[in-house]
């Protein structure tokens, strides 16, 4: 198999289309090309009257591979493999291993160690996905809050409700078996060529559900509202931990291997491993506000004439910059036709997220407009400080908002001005149960808003409308990342506990759905490992 990279094709093209560019490619006869399949696809919107598709595609040809190779000696054109990677197979032992949290990175765990045949005990302080979202709704809809089944608890963690983005830095090679995983699932496979993949909160609910049925069906158990509230050890080693049900009583599970994929919001949980004496130590992450643009303003922006194109579908962007006062200000989790929605997990406290569905059609677009903050600005030196650096900003945000659970909101052009706003322009908030008007220097410390204002200004120069004084700013965005990292060695086993393995983005290993996900694979396969050894 040969496959081709950086192929222009326009964007109505076809299998027929992508052939003949792989024949020129390749300087051979579009007869040599027996078939064609594309391996990823991305669009170049460089030039605004001339908007392609990038692909990269695996060709199947007709004659020696070899042969075709050296005669048209194109640095793009190579002789690959059909990828292939499996779950390494275990030995079942009598204490089943323990995967605290069903996110993306203890879902894949838990997958992963029930292909093995080790039949993992996987359990989640949240509820199952179809519960966990009736009582999402009902949060958005009243503004009453469940602590332990919202946006951030339960089945498929905080990525459940977002834009489901599986776009990630790492290549390693897990990834393309996270993709293909979620695929066998239930989700679009789309995701398989897309250089932006995205599932979208509608399609990933039920995709976590399907992974979790294959679970059960492999010999797994998945245990609901069971929180981890200790983890016994002897000799320095664990031998079972502590878990309470939604009526709080306590009870042990014994166990020698424990992944904790516990998620970025597990507070109650850090604090009661850091007491258990896990060694961790704070780490930098970000805050800031979501804003929100009219989404056909963002594909006129990024798409000129083309920006009703349905091949296209709802642009996207991506933008960052370093400030002048040595801070970082960049978009994150941006949210092509979706909404802003109310993510707290504790009472008082208003934070904001972002969410799609897969079909991306709603009128705005929202983005995280984020700045970095590191330990150094967290007044304490405590391993768990930044957890309430983060507190402080989601409950003055909560008092900003009017203490009801209605979100702090202003206008881009009242926020660059210091002024509060008091009519809504062009772009309405999608946050519910409501926003209230109050100005970013109510919830958020002085240099974050002054880095906010600059970085507009400067993606204004990037992306013509981003200034747009009509766009809204609600508040507070918190949740970007863990701010504690919970350390661990080479062998993915706590510094301080063999047989602890913290694990994804809330231990501070990853970031995002697929990074997540991959880290729960290989925290899996050093059990898996394990098992085989003893």
């Amino acid at each position: 198999m040969i496959r081709i990279s950086d192929i222009k094709l326009p964007l109505d093209f076809d299998e027929h289309t992508l052939k003949k560019a792989a024949a020129k490619q390749l300087g051979a006869d579009i007869s040599t090309i027996k078939s064609a399949g594309i391996v990823r696809r991305s669009i170049d919107a460089r030039k605004k009257d001339n908007i392609t598709f990038t692909v990269t595609a695996d060709i199947i040809v007709n004659g020696s591979e070899q042969k075709i190779l050296k005669q048209c000696k194109n640095g793009k054109a190579v002789i690959t493999e059909p990828y292939s990677y499996t779950i390494p197979k275990g030995r079942k032992t009598d204490k089943p291993p323990i995967v605290a949290g069903a996110g993306p990175a203890g879902l894949f765990a838990a997958l992963a160690l029930a292909r093995a045949g080790l039949c993992p005990i996987l359990i989640e302080r949240g509820k199952p996905v179809d519960e966990r979202t009736k009582d999402v709704s009902g949060y958005w809809q009243t503004g009453k809050l469940d602590i332990n089944s919202n946006v951030q608890f339960g089945e498929g963690g905080a990525g459940t409700f977002s834009d489901g983005k599986l776009n990630t830095g790492t290549k390693d090679i897990r990834s393309r078996f996270v993709l293909e995983t979620f695929v066998q699932h239930g989700a679009p496979a789309d995701i398989l060529v897309n250089a932006k993949p995205h599932i979208g909160t509608d399609k990933l609910k039920n995709t976590v559900k399907n992974i979790r049925k294959e679970i059960i069906s492999l010999g797994g158990t998945v245990l609901f509202e069971t929180k981890l509230v200790d983890i016994k050890t002897k000799k320095g080693a664990v031998c079972g931990i502590m878990v309470s049900d939604k009526s709080d009583n306590i009870s042990e599970i014994e166990t020698n291997h424990v992944i904790l994929a516990l998620g970025h919001s597990a507070r109650d949980t850090f604090k009661a491993l850091y007491s258990s004496g896990f060694i961790m130590e704070a780490k930098p992450f970000s805050v800031g506000a979501r804003i929100e643009h009219l989404q056909t303003d963002i594909n006129k922006a990024q798409y000129g004439k083309f920006y009703n194109n349905p091949v296209l579908g709802a642009a996207d962007y991506k933008l960052s910059a370093h400030l002048k006062n040595g801070r970082g200000v960049y978009t994150f989790c941006m949210c092509p036709g979706g909404r802003v929605v109310a993510s707290a997990s504790e009472e008082n406290t208003v934070v904001t997220n972002g969410m799609s569905e897969y079909a991306r059609d709603g009128l705005n677009a929202n983005s995280a407009l984020l700045v970095g903050v590191s330990p150094e600005d967290y007044a304490s030196e405590h391993p768990l400080a930044g957890i309430e650096f983060q507190r402080k900003i989601e409950r003055l945000a909560f008092l900003s908002g009017g203490e009801n659970g209605h979100a702090p909101c202003i206008r881009a052009e009242d926020f660059i001005k210091r002024k509060k706003s008091s009519r809504f322009g062009s772009v309405l908030p999608t946050y519910k149960p409501g926003v209230t008007f109050a100005n970013p220097e109510q919830y958020l410390p002085e240099y974050i808003c002054e880095s906010m204002r600059e970085g507009i200004l400067i993606f204004d120069k990037k992306l013509k409308g981003f200034a747009n004084g009509d766009a809204l700013l609600t508040g507070a965005e918190t949740r970007s990342s863990s701010p504690v990292r919970i350390l661990r060695g080479t062998d993915f086993n706590s510094v301080s506990i063999k047989g602890a393995y913290p694990c994804g983005e809330g231990a501070g290993y990853a970031g995002g759905i697929v990074s997540a996900a991959v880290d729960g694979i290989k925290c899996a396969e050093a059990v898996i490992s394990i098992s085989n050894s003893d």
